[in-house]
């Protein structure tokens, strides 16, 4: 399991760097929908930068022990990582729909497209480092 708590960290790390960067560079709020919990009930307050970042490396290491089970379970740790990362290109939706905070809009396909390239990079660090360990 250490496998794939490892993994998922360094995975959510490198997605919310990513994500953070290319926010930087482009003005287009990728990294503040990745980090966004304020349509959550009792979650709607103003969290501090690495609060909402945690609640993101949380998910994350989930992903690393559901990747872990997989592999266990016979899928290869390449194939794993790809199955559980769609889902997680496929929230820009509903997560830029109920967004209160200024992100992207669902139709933003430039957004869509670099939350898909951090995605990407977020699929390959995890399985990457969990065939690595």
């Amino acid at each position: 399991m250490q496998k794939g708590l490892l993994a998922g960290t360094i995975a959510g790390i490198v997605l919310g760097l990513s994500l953070k960067f290319m926010q930087a560079l482009t003005g287009s709020k990728v990294y503040t929908l990745l980090l966004n919990v304020d349509f959550i009930p009792y979650m709607n307050q103003q969290w501090p930068e690495v609060t909402e970042f945690s609640f993101h490396l949380i998910i994350s290491l989930l992903i690393g022990m559901v990747l872990h089970i997989l592999a266990k379970r016979g899928y290869h740790p390449w194939q794993a990582a790809c199955l559980l990362t769609l889902p997680t290109i496929l929230l820009y939706f509903p997560l830029s729909v109920l967004a209160i905070k200024d992100v992207p809009a669902p139709n933003d396909w430039f957004a869509f497209s670099l939350w898909i390239i951090g995605h990407m990079l977020y699929a390959i660090s995890l399985a990457y480092t969990y065939s690595k360990r």
